[in-house]
């Protein structure tokens, strides 16, 4: 990653991922790192993780009926973007590493 970026995306990460929050850092770091979550939050966070276009209200209404909060809704689903999209920021420069 260009030297330019590397401050802002861990100025990114770091907030996200362990900033005071609803949710535990720890909690958002594995949903970030795709870990198993219990039960609908798992099923929500993988659905970010791998087919966020799928994602519907409907699924975040089950998780609000289930006792989650709407700020735990929320920080669940950015750490599982931030989780998804560093993964595919990895890919891509591994691949451009090959090239060169």
């Amino acid at each position: 990653m260009p030297e330019r970026h590397l401050s802002p995306m861990r100025r990114l990460i770091r907030s996200v991922l362990s900033s005071r929050g609803t949710l535990t850092p720890e909690v958002r770091r594995a949903i970030a790192d795709g870990e198993s979550m219990p039960g609908l939050l798992h099923r929500y966070t993988d659905k970010v993780h791998r087919h966020a276009y799928q994602v519907t209200d409907e699924d975040t209404q089950e998780l609000l009926r289930a006792g989650y909060s709407e700020d735990q809704v929320f920080e669940a689903t950015v750490s599982a973007a931030l989780g998804a999209g560093l993964t595919r920021l990895r890919a891509g420069l591994a691949a451009l590493e090959q090239e060169v």
